[in-house]
C-alpha cells in the first residue's frame, strides 16, 4: 500500500470513527434539550403511497403468508415477529411495513384487522427497544413513512387503547431519528430519514415552528444530494425513482394542509424527472449502473405519470458522469463518470466506460446489475468489472473496494481522471470517445471506448484500445489477460453464425448481429442478477484482445 492510500485510509477510519460516536452521543442525548422534537397525539392525513399493490400479497398476508424479499414465511398463525425470519433482506421488509400497502387491495374488516394486530404485536415486542434490524435507521425511516400513509388501513375501527399505543409509539420513533439524522452516514440514509421527519411533522399536526424548521433541513440535504443535471449523487438511477415516491406524497401532502411547501421541493422534483427519463431505455426499463436492479413497470409508471417536465432526455449527464446515444428506437447509455466521494462509494460499481443497448421493446446488451434480495457475497460479485459490459484486465476491477467492516465496502481506488468527446457527424452519427485512467496504476495503461451510432440507429462501430498515459497505443500486456465483456439481457437468445458473428434475437423477433473483423468472438455462461424474480443464467460474448486495440460492430435487422 502506497504513502498516500494509508493516510487515506487512516482519514477515512478517523472520520467514520467520529461519526459513530456522534450517533452513540445522540442515542442518549437528552431529547427535550434538542430542537425540533415533538409528541405525535393524532393524524391527520394520510400521504398517497404510489407503489403498486398485489392482492394475491394481501391474501397471503391474512392468512399467517408472508412474501417479502423473494422468501415466504408461513407463522401458522402466529405473530411473524416471533419467528426465525428467512434472511436479513426480508427482515428489513418486514420491519419496514411497506408491505402495508398491499391491504389498500383488500381493505376488508379482517384485513384490517390483521395488519392491526400485526402492528401491535410490533408495538409489544420491539417499540420498548431500539437496537436490533427493527431499528436500523432506514428501515426506521420506512416504517414512518409506511405506518404514517397506511395509517387509515391500521387505524380502521381502532380502539383508543391502540390509538394511543400507535401515536406513541409513532412518536419514539420520530423522536429516535431526529437524534440520529445528523450522524446517519451521508447520501441515502439521511436524506430518507430527512423525508420521514418532515413527513411525520405535517401528518401529525406538529407546531408551525417545527414544521418549518423540518422543511429547512430537508431543503438542505435535497440541495447537497440532488445534482444539478437531476441525478442523485450516489449515482444509482434507481434512486431517483425511490425518492420521487416519497417526495411526490410529501408534495401533495403539504399542499393539501395548507402549508408552505419546502422551497427547494418543487425545483428539486423537477429536476429529477429528467435524470429519469434519461436512464430509461426504449424498453421502458431503467439502466443497471451503480447499484440499480430491475424496477416494476407498474411502479416505474406510477411514477412518470406525474412527470411535467416533459421534453427529449439530456444527450448527457455532467455532474452524474453519464452519455447517452440514440437513433431511431435505439438508445446506449454509458457509465462515464466516478464515485462523487469515498463516502458515496459503498454501492457504487467498478464498471467505468460500461455500456448497456436497447432498441424497440427489447434490451439487448446490459450490465448484470444488482442482486434485490441476494446475500452480501454476491452483491460484492456484481460491483465488480467484469460483471458489466466493458473492458476488464487481468480479471482485475478497474476500482479497489475495501474489506474493512468499520468503513464498509467503500472504493479505496479507481479512475481519477476520465476524458470525455462527443461530436455529430456530417451524416447525423452520434459518437462518444471516452477514457479512463483506473487501470494505470495496475497496469501502466488506459482503457479507451469509443462508440458510434448512425442517425437511424441500425448500426453501431465499437472500439476499445489500451493506451499508454501519454496517448499512445500500448503493446500487448505479457502478463495479463484483457477481456471485452457484453452481457446480453436473458430474454435474448443468442445464434452463432462463426466464429466471428452472433446474431441476437428478442422473443419478438427483434434481431441485431455482433460481428468482429479480427480474431475469435466467444461465447460464455452469465448471471444477470437484476431480474425481478430474482438471479438468472444468461450468456455474455468475449472478446480476447491480440493486440492494442480490438473492433466490434452492430447491425440491426428490421
Amino acid at each position: 500500500m502506497r504513502i498516500n492510500d494509508r493516510g487515506r485510509l487512516i482519514t477515512l477510519h478517523v472520520a467514520e470513527g467520529w461519526r459513530r460516536l456522534r450517533q452513540a452521543a445522540a442515542i442518549v442525548a437528552p431529547g427535550v434539550l434538542q430542537p425540533g422534537r415533538f409528541r405525535v397525539s393524532r393524524v391527520v392525513v394520510a400521504p398517497t403511497d404510489l407503489r403498486a399493490v398485489d392482492s394475491f400479497v394481501a391474501e397471503e398476508i391474512l392468512n399467517g403468508r408472508y412474501p417479502l424479499a423473494g422468501r415466504i414465511l408461513d407463522t401458522e398463525g402466529q405473530s411473524p415477529f416471533d419467528r426465525e425470519l428467512p434472511s436479513m433482506q426480508f427482515a428489513r421488509r418486514l420491519h419496514g411495513f411497506g408491505w402495508l400497502r398491499h391491504i389498500r387491495a383488500d381493505k376488508s374488516a379482517a384485513a384490517c384487522n390483521n395488519a392491526r394486530w400485526i402492528t401491535d404485536q410490533w408495538i409489544a415486542l420491539h417499540g420498548g427497544r431500539t437496537s436490533g434490524i427493527a431499528w436500523d435507521n432506514e428501515v426506521v425511516s420506512r416504517r414512518i413513512i409506511s405506518w404514517l400513509s397506511h395509517s387509515p388501513v391500521v387505524l380502521q375501527d381502532a380502539d383508543a387503547g391502540f390509538y394511543r399505543r400507535f401515536t406513541g409509539s409513532l412518536g419514539q420513533q420520530v423522536r429516535y431519528l431526529q437524534r440520529r439524522v445528523d450522524s446517519l452516514p451521508d447520501g441515502l440514509p439521511r436524506l430518507k430519514a430527512r423525508i420521514a421527519i418532515a413527513m411525520a411533522s405535517i401528518a401529525a399536526e406538529a407546531r408551525p415552528a417545527v414544521v418549518r424548521r423540518a422543511g429547512r433541513l430537508l431543503d438542505r440535504e435535497l440541495e447537497r444530494q440532488v445534482l444539478p443535471d437531476g441525478s442523485h449523487v450516489s449515482r444509482n438511477p434507481q434512486a431517483s425513482v425511490d425518492l420521487l415516491f416519497d417526495l411526490l406524497p410529501l408534495r401533495q401532502s403539504y399542499i393539501n394542509l395548507g402549508h408552505d411547501v419546502p422551497s427547494k421541493l418543487i425545483p428539486v422534483i423537477d429536476r429529477m424527472y429528467p435524470a429519469v427519463r434519461f436512464f430509461r431505455h426504449s424498453s421502458g426499463d431503467l439502466a443497471l449502473f451503480n447499484g440499480s436492479s430491475s424496477s416494476l413497470a407498474t411502479d416505474l409508471m406510477s411514477v412518470l405519470r406525474y412527470d411535467e417536465t416533459a421534453g427529449q432526455p439530456f444527450k448527457a449527464l455532467p455532474h452524474g458522469g453519464y452519455q447517452r446515444l440514440s437513433g431511431g428506437d435505439t438508445i446506449i447509455l454509458v457509465d462515464a463518470g466516478k464515485p462523487l466521494s469515498t463516502r458515496l462509494s459503498a454501492t457504487a460499481h467498478a464498471g467505468c466506460l460500461s455500456f448497456e443497448l436497447s432498441s424497440g421493446r427489447n434490451r439487448f446488451i446490459v450490465n448484470s446489475g444488482s442482486p434485490r434480495f441476494a446475500g452480501e457475497r454476491l452483491r460484492q460479485l456484481a460491483r465488480t468489472t467484469a460483471a458489466h459490459s466493458t473492458v476488464c484486465i487481468g480479471d482485475v476491477s478497474s476500482a479497489q473496494i475495501a474489506r474493512s467492516s468499520h468503513l464498509g465496502p467503500v472504493m479505496l481506488s479507481g479512475p481519477s481522471k476520465i476524458v470525455i468527446d462527443r461530436q455529430t457527424g456530417p451524416d447525423g452519427s452520434d459518437r462518444l470517445s471516452a477514457r479512463h485512467d483506473g487501470y494505470v496504476r495496475r497496469f501502466g495503461v488506459m482503457h479507451e471506448r469509443e462508440i458510434r451510432i448512425n442517425e437511424q440507429g441500425t448500426k453501431i462501430a465499437g472500439r476499445d484500445r489500451l493506451l499508454l498515459p501519454d496517448g499512445l497505443p500500448t503493446p500487448n500486456l505479457p502478463n495479463a489477460e484483457v477481456i471485452a465483456r457484453f452481457h446480453i439481457h436473458p430474454s435474448i437468445a443468442v445464434e452463432r453464425a462463426d466464429d466471428r458473428r452472433v446474431r441476437l434475437v428478442a422473443p419478438d423477433g427483434e434481431s441485431w448481429t455482433f460481428s468482429i473483423p479480427v480474431g475469435q468472438l466467444m461465447l460464455g455462461e452469465d448471471v444477470f442478477f437484476a431480474d425481478v424474480s430474482g438471479i438468472r443464467p444468461s450468456q455474455q460474448l468475449e472478446i480476447q484482445f491480440d493486440g492494442p486495440e480490438i473492433r466490434w460492430f452492430l447491425a440491426h435487422h428490421s
